[in-house]
């Protein structure tokens, strides 16, 4: 299954030490006018060698259309992209083709397919999900125009967390640090702990806030592809990602219904809730409130330290990896977080215009 969405669908293709990454995006409507330097700056927030904690691979990132696009319009055509790859180090990961590396999935790929590609983890690295990023900043353009915004930010690394709402921050803020934490104070903190882990040959995990604004009451689906079920699928098909849970999560576990129950009021905007437990979404559907959520990432597995594990005859071996990588993936996430909140967003934007009809 290499393709997601229903009516706006990305099929992407391509392996880490590849000749590249890329994707086919089917269902994009005609007229649609593309802002190439807007794909591009989202392509720039995923890239590696972007800051002093993040991976040192350098890679430009920069994308080709190859079809679907014509003066700068798509044309309700399959867009094909690409986005070639630069700097791989492939003899890095000699020593690995035979080793099953502590969580990650060689051992899975080689039970499901009896092959893998060990270069840098092949299909199952994070690099394929440039091609989401690329798709999801199209679809960020196409929901702009219907009013939605979608902003993502670091609210936790390791035990340092944010303790404001996001009501309370200023979002803009977020590309003012390297760890994309609007809060700039809180942001040193985080900044410090990866550097420890950094210095210490080991990685940190965290949270990643998503906030989608202006989405409509009425998207979503009541029974099957509810609109937070599809966006926890999204987010759960992240690398490295552990946990997703929307509105009050499980704190709202810890509340009885009087207190956890949104109130419907009447306001110059309309029917609104005058608290949003709901995180925006009732019975599987949107109701016009801020959609948020928090998505949980684990410390990511490739650590550059001595670990023990099996080869491929089941023999125990130490491995000592070699290579570049994050110590913290979450800085590097932000985009990518957004690119599927806006994957499932439009589909369900395109879906519901026709529910419509």
């Amino acid at each position: 299954m290499n393709t997601f969405g229903k009516i706006f669908r990305l099929t992407s293709f391509g392996e880490s030490h590849g000749r590249g990454i890329g994707g086919i995006i089917d269902g994009c409507p005609a007229g649609v006018e593309l802002d190439i330097e807007l794909i591009q700056k989202d392509l720039a927030r995923r890239k590696p060698g972007q800051s002093k904690i993040t991976t040192q691979r350098k890679e430009p990132d920069q994308v080709e259309f190859l079809s679907g696009v014509f003066e700068g319009k798509t044309q309700g055509t399959p867009i094909a992209f690409a986005i070639w790859n630069k700097d791989q180090h492939s003899n890095d990961y000699n020593d690995l083709k035979n080793v099953y590396r502590p969580s990650h999935a060689d051992f899975t790929y080689t039970k499901k397919y009896g092959t893998r590609d060990h270069r840098g983890g092949g299909r199952s690295s994070a690099r394929e999900t440039i091609a989401r990023v690329v798709a999801g900043a199209i679809a960020k353009q196409i929901l702009a125009k219907a009013g939605v915004s979608i902003q993502a930010f670091v609210s936790q690394v390791g035990e340092i967390k944010l303790k404001k709402h996001y009501k309370e921050l200023d979002l803009s803020a977020t590309e003012n640090t390297i760890v994309r934490c609007p809060d700039k104070e809180v942001a040193d903190e985080m900044i410090a702990r990866i550097e420890k882990a950094g210095r210490e040959h080991d990685t940190v995990g965290g949270v990643i806030t998503g906030v989608a604004s202006g989405v409509p009451a009425g998207w979503g689906e009541p029974v099957f592809n509810k609109l937070h079920a599809d966006m926890g699928f999204a987010m759960l098909g992240i690398n490295a990602v552990k946990g997703f849970e929307y509105g009050s999560g499980f704190d709202g576990t810890k509340l009885s219904g009087s207190e956890h129950n949104d109130i419907f009021i009447k306001t110059n905007q309309g029917v609104r809730t005058k608290t949003n437990n709901s995180g925006g979404i009732q019975g599987g559907i949107s109701n016009g409130e801020d959609i948020y959520f928090n998505v949980a990432f684990k410390p990511i597995a490739t650590l550059l330290k001595e670990q023990q594990t099996l080869d491929k005859d089941e023999q125990i071996i130490k491995i000592n990896p070699k290579g570049r990588h994050d110590p913290c993936v979450l800085p590097r996430a932000v985009p990518i977080v957004e690119a599927m909140a806006a994957l499932v967003l439009v589909d369900h934007f395109l879906l519901n215009k026709l529910n419509s009809i």
